[in-house]
């Protein structure tokens, strides 16, 4: 059974980091399309950063130049780094296998002061 674990979640203050880690239990990891999606209050799921079999990312305007994803075939992990939080980034976010129904239990990132 396809499990997708999230961890890394918190409380940061604006303008600081966190990172993000995915861990994933799939054959074949490392062809699969990857991405991190998040859900802030109120608001619909949205796409934040993909990354395919090859390496190559995409990102939503908002988080380019802040946030990175990237990937470890070797250990079946997605991560995600944050840097420069703002408030707007609060939500809760989910690591996705897209085009399959597999999704992470989700973690909370809050950015206040």
């Amino acid at each position: 059974q396809v499990q997708l674990v999230e961890s890394g979640g918190g409380l940061v203050q604006p303008g600081g980091s966190l990172s993000l880690s995915c861990a994933v239990s799939v054959g074949m990891f490392s062809l699969y399309f990857m991405g991190w999606y998040r859900q802030a209050p109120g608001k619909e799921r949205e796409l934040v950063a993909t990354i395919d079999y090859s390496g190559t990312t995409k990102y939503t305007d908002s988080v380019k130049g802040r946030f990175t994803i990237s990937r470890d075939n070797a250990k079946n992990t997605v991560a995600l780094r944050m840097n420069n939080l703002k408030p707007e980034d609060t939500a809760v976010y989910y690591c996705h296998m897209p085009n399959t129904d597999y999704w992470g239990q989700g973690t909370q990132v809050t950015v206040s002061s």
